[in-house]
């Protein structure tokens, strides 16, 4: 053997090693890298070819849910857009035409409120603008905010019909949703009523629930005695009695007009006989509450001794009347007792002041009984001129001038021996109170004449929707309940809106009637008008073109109201799923959580009220975006992570493989910890990537090696491949992709990477380029990489294309192929627990391995001699198993152990033998070849051919 140094040895054999050889960087670059791409795409008209080449297949519908037109993109847009996005790609590479047109919500009080916030910066006047004026400027500012939030989405690797985009503010969809109006209107559901309904004082005017926030506060809390007038109890056991409630809103106790007892709660008269210091209530007083509420309103009302005069049941109490706490000040009303079955005594006292301009519950049960409903609260949440006493005080100031008159009816009350009256106990509460998302400021309940579209009547609306649902899939399953508890629930839809900014609800009013016209004319001509001249016809044309030749303008009164904007991005289905290559029913709509009571439940409603049918096959829901703390994003806690900044310091690529990584139907986490993880995830990827491409430099499909004549390894790589298609599969049918991206990431770090990639390395870089194994192994890596390219493509959009590209030329597109399909017979699940066991014993041997190399018996894997102790059943099973190259050293053999004795620990020694200085392989051998004395018998093979 010659004494040449080994060093150079090495470097006179380094160009016979087949090393990878890629142009593929190993850095991302992707803040870089990702706009060329973008340039690239759009130079080559990527979204046309990808149309193009969807033509004839089956079609997979996904309709967008309107995001608003007001501001930059947020994380929560990019979750829901990116979540789309895979979906969409992930079916047009599995074989269906995709047409995905974004859509905008472009109407309604956000844009409004930004067009009046520059008023005021500018010392103008709102109502001194014009009104056409005024939706022109909204028009113009929404638009603005269109193209913005598309550059965004269209950064973040997002495949869309971009040109095709829809918005509700199109006079084809301003006129689309007016014929929809038009529909409810001819049909009967569409009235005109008095119900209390969510109202923003700030915004005057109504809200949707889905416009609704819940947050903290602190209420004023009062006991407010009724006094009895009318006593029909048989033993007139209520004489000289007062009937007491508790209330969380004092500013209603105005607008009182009935109290509501539970007619299966027993109740009780208490005879006041002690009180505290500080009580309020009058020694020898007379109250009737639940008898289950004894104990913690006499701790309230610093009751210390009383007496039980009476017990009775609710439904005894039928026929009791009231006076008002505030009779003989303006409020001379009686105040009857009614029975309600929602009362509970949870809390308070088991009876219930009933205001019904300001509850549901009120309402319909003082309705019921043909009980008036006052309007005392105007728009601006004041009280009106005609309230006693409390005229121009907003209600959110009401409770210290409404407990000063309660307190002055029980003092008088007092001095005239008069039954208890008034206040009794004032107190305060800390509880989740409704407020308006776009104000963040408190909403009221307030009976006003608005615009509803019936959920029972002869249309049954409510029964037809909740049966559509039946037929609807939901991911994930649990959210089925939550939108058929809702449907359930809801009262009639209030679609009416005070404001300027939105389609109109385009109706007249006969004046001398008050009914609504319902002209199929007149409706077709309104409609054909906004098509021509959009929405803002409607203000600006004489009502005479409308009402046609037969009908006096004179008779009828205009509504100016706008539509809900639920009712808007509810009836886009009917603009948008009618095109050419698109399917309806939609097979899919995905939003947030939050949408059961918005789009979901909006378009559900106005879909079935108008066609009959859902217009959603399946509907795929998604968390919220909170902190790494799990805390909600505010500007003042500084825990925004906006996905501009995210692309600009990582890539889209990242912040796409975050959203994948995740579980979406739960809330997800963000935060820089949370994306350095995820680039260390793309970057293990991007690795695998990268070695594949540079270990398949030069390979021909000449190489190829059929799947029979494989070694077994390359059968059960190939068989863990058709397990991951599989689960790809399976997303892509059931639209459940929790969990893919993770398997896929773990196959590339664990089965390639750190075990197959690791043993065929060898093969790969030393053995002749004819061999068999090499041959094989190279097969595998061109279907990995294929499969790898395709499957991550729908995520990693750009980084799959790079990929892609490096290989094939930028000429193509991974966006523009199919996802890889594994053959049939590479699904071998006998071969796959076999190679479980083989991997299972393989972990044990290399632990040993790694002890005696940390105590310096070997130095690498290569240096090591192991044998291998087994029963006769375990030679059986792995015996043809080449150990050596399966446990990357020199040599391995096996140690047959007497009887059934299980295996026994492996043994492990260095090697005899020199080290090749070509393959690093400890063997015998090297030095037998006079001409190579530094080499193996394969190497020598190798480099003399």
């Amino acid at each position: 053997m010659s004494d040449t140094p080994f060093k150079e040895q090495q470097d006179r054999y380094r160009d016979t090693v087949f090393l990878p050889r890629t142009s593929f960087p190993m850095r991302g670059g992707l803040p870089k890298r990702e706009p060329d791409t973008l340039a690239r795409w759009a130079a080559m008209d990527l979204d046309g070819k990808i149309r193009e080449s969807g033509k004839g297949r089956p079609v997979f519908t996904l309709h967008d849910g309107p995001p608003y037109a007001n501001g930059h993109v947020h994380t929560g847009h990019a979750l829901n857009k990116v979540m789309k996005d895979v979906i969409n790609r992930a079916h047009r590479m599995s074989g269906f035409q995709v047409r995905y047109l974004p859509g905008w919500d472009c109407h309604g009080l956000p844009i409004e409120w930004r067009i009046e916030e520059q008023y005021r910066k500018a010392g103008k006047d709102k109502d001194a603008v014009p009104l056409l004026q005024f939706r022109a400027e909204c028009r113009q500012y929404a638009g603005e905010w269109v193209e913005k939030q598309a550059a965004d989405f269209r950064r973040l690797g997002v495949q869309a019909e971009w040109a095709n985009r829809y918005v509700t503010m199109d006079f084809s969809s301003e006129a689309q949703i007016v014929d929809e109006i038009g529909k409810f209107l001819l049909n009967g559901s569409l009235y005109r009523g008095l119900r209390p309904i969510m109202w923003s004082p700030v915004e005057k005017t109504a809200l949707a629930e889905a416009e609704i926030e819940y947050h903290d506060v602190d209420s004023t809390t009062i006991h407010v005695a009724f006094p009895v007038i009318t006593d029909p109890t048989p033993a007139r056991a209520l004489e000289g009695v007062s009937a007491v409630i508790w209330t969380t809103t004092p500013w209603t106790i105005p607008a009182n007009r009935a109290l509501a007892c539970g007619p299966d709660i027993t109740y009780v008269v208490l005879r006041v006989d002690e009180v505290t210091q500080s009580s309020l209530v009058p020694l020898g007083a007379r109250l009737l509450i639940a008898e289950e509420r004894i104990a913690p309103f006499c701790a309230e009302a610093g009751i210390s001794a009383y007496h039980t005069l009476y017990t009775l049941p609710g439904s005894a109490l039928e026929g009791v009347i009231c006076a008002h706490p505030l009779r003989g000040r303006g409020y001379e009303f009686d105040v009857p007792m009614l029975q309600g079955e929602f009362v509970t005594t949870d809390a308070g006292t088991g009876l219930v002041h009933m205001a019904p301009s300001h509850g549901q519950d009120d309402f319909v049960l003082c309705r019921a009984n043909d009980i008036e409903v006052p309007e005392l609260v105007e728009d601006d949440g004041r009280y009106a001129p005609w309230v006693p006493h409390l005229a121009g005080v907003h209600v959110f100031k009401a409770a210290d001038p409404v407990c000063d008159l309660l307190t002055e009816a029980r003092q008088s009350a007092e001095h005239d021996g008069a039954p208890a009256t008034g206040l009794m106990v004032r107190g305060s509460i800390r509880h989740s109170y409704p407020h308006s998302w776009r104000s963040r400021a408190p909403v009221i309940f307030r009976a006003t004449p608005q615009w509803f579209i019936a959920m029972n009547g002869k249309n049954h609306l409510r029964e037809k929707s909740l049966k559509a649902l039946d037929n609807v899939t939901f991911v994930p399953a649990a959210a089925r309940r939550r939108l058929t508890s809702m449907i359930e629930q809801r009262p009639d839809w209030c679609i009416s809106r005070q404001r300027a900014w939105g389609v109109p609800i385009a109706v007249f009013v006969e004046k001398c009637s008050g009914d609504v016209l319902r002209d199929p004319a007149v409706m077709k001509r309104v409609v054909e008008t906004v098509r021509e001249h959009g929405a803002d016809a409607w203000y600006s044309t004489d009502p005479a073109v409308f009402l046609g030749p037969d009908r006096d303008p004179a008779d009828y009164d205009q509504v100016f109201d706008i539509v809900d904007v639920w009712f808007e991005s509810g009836s886009t289905h009917r603009f948008v799923l009618d095109q050419e290559g698109m399917n309806f029913p939609a097979d899919l709509y995905l939003e947030g959580s939050d949408q059961h009571r918005g789009w979901f439940q909006s378009s559900l409603l106005e879909s079935v009220g108008t066609m009959g049918v859902a217009p959603y096959k399946a509907l795929v829901t998604n968390g919220f975006v909170l902190d790494e703390q799990g805390r909600k994003m505010s500007k003042s806690l500084g825990n925004v992570i906006a996905p501009s900044d995210v692309t600009e310091k990582l890539g889209a690529d990242i912040l796409r493989l975050w959203v994948l990584n995740s579980d979406t139907n739960e809330d997800l986490r963000i935060g820089n910890e949370i994306l350095k993880q995820q680039g260390e995830l793309y970057r293990r990827l991007r690795n695998t990537l990268r070695w594949l491409l540079g270990a398949l430099d030069g390979y021909t499909a000449a190489e190829a090696v059929p799947y029979a004549s494989m070694p077994p390894l390359e059968q059960y790589i190939l068989h863990r491949l058709s397990e991951l298609h599989g689960l790809v599969a399976r997303a892509v049918e059931t639209h459940q992709w929790v969990g893919v991206y993770p398997a896929l990431h773990g196959f590339c770090t664990t089965d390639l990477s750190a075990f197959y990639f690791d043993i065929r390395k060898d093969a790969i870089y030393c053995d002749d380029t004819s061999d068999l194994t090499r041959r094989s192994a190279r097969t595998v890596l061109d279907v990995l990489h294929r499969a790898l390219c395709t499957w991550l493509a729908p995520v990693l959009v750009f980084t799959a294309e790079e990929a892609w590209q490096d290989r094939f030329g930028i000429e193509g597109s991974v966006h523009l192929e199919q996802f890889f399909e594994p053959d049939g017979e590479w699904h071998n699940a006998e071969l796959g627990a076999k190679w479980d066991d083989i991997r299972a014993y393989r972990r044990l041997v290399t632990t040993e391995l790694e002890t005696a190399r940390r105590d310096g018996t070997i130095g690498s894997s290569l240096e090591a001699s192991v044998t291998l102790p087994m029963s006769q059943e375990e030679a059986e099973q792995f015996g043809l198993v080449d150990w050596a190259e399966l446990l990357i050293t020199s040599h391995a053999e096996i140690e047959l152990l007497p009887g059934e004795t299980p295996h026994g620990g492996p043994q492990v020694e260095r090697a005899p033998g020199e080290k090749c200085a070509r393959c690093w392989k400890v063997l015998p051998e090297v030095g037998e070849n006079a001409e190579h004395t530094h080499l193996c018998r394969r190497c020598v093979s190798v480099v003399s051919a």
